[in-house]
């Protein structure tokens, strides 16, 4: 199969592996199932791998539809000879494809297919030979009549053909365009009449960079700047170098005298169509690997947001802290169940607030409190704490993050799990289930509303979306699903699955009181043999089998069973005594499909069966005192929780009402090249205080010389 051998050697993966994978997209497995239960075909492929497989597949197909068009496009054409057809299936990027079929289009009705009709051809041929006994203008008169009526208009017309010529000419264009793009300068200017007020566009209003060398981040400010009209954008080269260099390259010769008209043309060439061609090309490779870089970082911040430690299947209180219209309360259960709700307004009714909301603690049993972390909720946070110490309760009363609370509260997924109640209740409920379990909360809400990125509103929605919907069905399947308790949403990412199927799940789970097994999947309508193989060891189920709350895939229970049997003990025993199954060898359970990545997989799973890949939940320690940028001092040491990491830094929670910045170059006291490599949406860390701008709210802060606190993915303030 060529796509596969093409896409091994691109990738540098053995083209068994590859077209294994290829096979298998085909029948319809998903990267997770592919990754976790047929690492034997793939030679254990994993999901970035296999991504990048489907990627390069999806590229070629495109690849080659567009090959496809172009040939239809030039059928019959003297120009289509054996030698060309051969190019264009040698073609291995869009752009060379483009560059072969440029001057093969057909032109439309342009001022060179003009004088082509004209029949100035010819004439245009003699200037490009440069000869140097030639009488150009009596030349020219050769071509008067009803349609060209002077030499001038004789000249003009085969200098369009020229610049047509010169335009068109492939090599050419790829020269100027790796020119631009290896030696062209990024140059910004400020719109002057955009500037009389401050900007967050000042670091650029004069600022010259390698186009090659400029860091995503600056890149795209640059082009948002540009496009809200406020900078002056381009890319700059020595043109008198790349017209001269053209000039070259069609022969020009100064004792010629038509070397006037070739420079003419050359130059028109150069100015008009081949430098903004260069131009444009060099800025959108740029763009794309800007939006690589930003869609990369808001990947990496989702991850670890969407993996910070669940508080787990315990009752909370949560609240949607506000000042006119109150802290909106509601009780919990252990699996996010909706029990109860109430208003309290701290701000202005501060000794009914107290005593309506102690009774409420009393009535409804919790082991946390979680308050959104917009508008009044450090306020509301230092109300509730205050209430706790009078109670004399350790309970942890913590910020999480409401972003997207608001977004989730108006969707459709809200209106169906709490038609009767009001929005502002269904942002509390999702801020408490975010404590409980944040990946089941956060998968209900568009990512891109979770705000865990740079630049995001910036990037190609398509790309964006694709990444992110990647990051989600990988963390899913990471983490597994309780069968049990999951949501639509959520059982809607499960391999296999989708939306229409996740509901037809839940509809038989309310009518038959729950799942006894895995094989009980089958029953549901709509999901036949090929869906069930796909996410049932994904699903889990407490139940009578104990694999079937394991990501052991039912395929393997019978040889699961075997195992057991060959050690002379039950099912359950083997799962009390994990460490037995250090003494088998796996050889002597090889069969088709089952080898030793296989082996490895089960056992590792039967020693902790359907164990949280998450870190253990702990509740972050602020310094006690500091609740506002006030509060802040230069020298001051905090921990703080780590709510965004971009290319240039990492914004982090210190307690007060805005984040702080720690710059890339205050990241660590050695030269730091990623800052993903070494903090993470949700960590924990200690920094110390550079500097506060009270003007601008800005908060600098420093890692460098300070021991790193513990790594902590703790959900509450993650994600601002």
């Amino acid at each position: 199969m060529e796509t596969a051998r093409h896409i091994a050697e691109r990738l540098g993966l053995r083209y068994s592996a590859v077209l294994a994978t290829l096979t298998l997209f085909e029948d319809g497995a998903s990267v997770p199932f592919i990754a976790r239960y047929r690492k034997e075909r793939t030679g254990a492929l994993d999901e970035v791998q296999i991504r990048s497989v489907a990627e390069q597949r999806d590229r070629l197909a495109a690849l080659q539809k567009r090959r496809d068009t172009i040939l239809r496009a030039i059928a019959g054409s003297p120009e289509l000879t054996d030698a060309l057809r051969r190019q264009i299936a040698s073609c291995q990027t869009k752009v060379e494809l483009e560059e072969l079929y440029a001057p093969l289009k057909k032109k439309r009705k342009t001022k060179a297919a003009e004088a082509r009709e004209r029949g100035l051809g010819p004439l245009a041929e003699r200037i490009l030979q440069q000869p140097r006994s030639c009488q150009v203008a009596r030349e020219a008169n050769a071509y008067l009549g009803p349609q060209v009526r002077t030499v001038e208009e004789a000249l003009s017309g085969a200098k369009e053909l020229i610049v047509e010529h010169v335009a068109t000419s492939g090599p050419s264009r790829a020269d100027l365009r790796h020119i631009v793009e290896r030696h062209g300068v990024l140059e910004c200017r400020a719109v002057k009449t955009k500037t009389k007020e401050r900007t967050k566009f000042e670091d650029y209003y004069e600022y010259d960079t390698p186009i090659a060398r400029i860091p995503s981040h600056r890149y795209l400010a640059v082009c948002r700047g540009e496009q809200e009209g406020i900078l002056r954008v381009r890319v700059r080269v020595d043109d008198e170098v790349q017209i001269a260099k053209l000039l070259r390259r069609f022969g020009h010769d100064r004792r010629s005298p038509c070397a006037c008209h070739l420079e003419e043309a050359v130059e028109q060439a150069y100015r008009k169509r081949l430098l903004p061609a260069a131009q444009r090309f060099v800025r959108s490779q740029a763009h794309q690997r800007a939006e690589t870089d930003a869609i990369d970082v808001f990947a990496d911040n989702l991850r670890n947001l969407l993996l910070s430690s669940p508080f787990g299947g315990r009752p909370v209180v949560a609240v949607d802290p506000g000042i006119r219209t109150g802290c909106k309360l509601v009780a919990l259960d252990s699996v996010g169940n909706y029990i109860a709700s109430t208003t309290i307004f701290p701000s202005r009714q501060q000794t009914q607030a107290r005593d309506e909301l102690i009774a409420f603690l009393k009535r409804h049993p919790h082991e946390a409190i979680a308050v959104g972390n917009g508008t009044f909720g450090r306020e509301a946070l230092k109300f509730i704490r205050a209430r706790l110490e009078e109670l004399g309760s350790s309970t942890p009363a913590l910020l999480v993050s409401e972003s997207g609370a608001s977004v989730y509260s108006a969707s459709d997924i809200a209106r169906e799990e709490f038609p009767s109640l009001d929005i502002t209740l269904r942002g509390a409920i999702s801020i408490g289930r975010r404590l409980q379990d944040p990946l089941a909360e956060l998968v209900k809400i568009d990512p891109k509303a979770i705000g865990v990125g740079q630049y995001q509103h910036d990037v190609d929605p398509a790309r964006i979306a694709t990444k992110l919907s990647e990051v989600v069905e990988s963390c899913v399947h990471a983490v597994g699903v309780d069968l049990n308790t999951a949501s639509i949403p959520l059982l809607g990412h499960v391999s296999g699955i989708g939306r229409a199927l996740a509901k037809q799940i839940v509809t038989y789970r309310e009518r038959s009181g729950g799942f006894q097994s895995r094989a009980e999947l089958r029953k549901v309508k709509g999901l036949g043999e090929r869906a069930f193989e796909q996410c049932a060891g994904f699903l889990r189920v407490r139940g009578k089998n104990p694999l079937d709350a394991s990501a052991v895939h039912p395929e393997r229970y019978g040889l699961v069973k075997r195992i057991a049997s060959d050690m002379q003990v039950s099912l359950n025993q083997l799962l009390e005594q994990p460490w037995r199954l250090n003494e088998i060898s796996f050889e002597n359970y090889f069969e088709e499909d089952v080898g030793s990545h296989t082996m490895r997989d089960i056992v590792d799973e039967l020693h902790k069966p359907g164990r949280d890949p998450r870190a253990t939940f702990e509740v972050p320690e602020f310094l006690t005192g500091v609740d506002s940028i006030e509060d802040l001092r230069e020298g001051m040491e905090l921990e703080g929780v780590v709510t965004n990491v971009t290319d240039f830094g990492a914004f982090v929670d210190v307690g007060v009402h805005q984040d702080g910045l720690v710059h890339i170059s205050q990241i660590s006291d050695g030269y730091v090249r990623d800052v993903r490599s070494l903090v993470r949406t949700g960590e924990q860390i200690r920094v110390r205080v550079l500097s506060v701008d009270l003007e601008r709210k800005r908060i600098s802060l420093s890692r460098r010389g300070l021991i790193p606190a513990r790594v902590s993915q703790t959900q509450g303030r993650a994600g601002q």
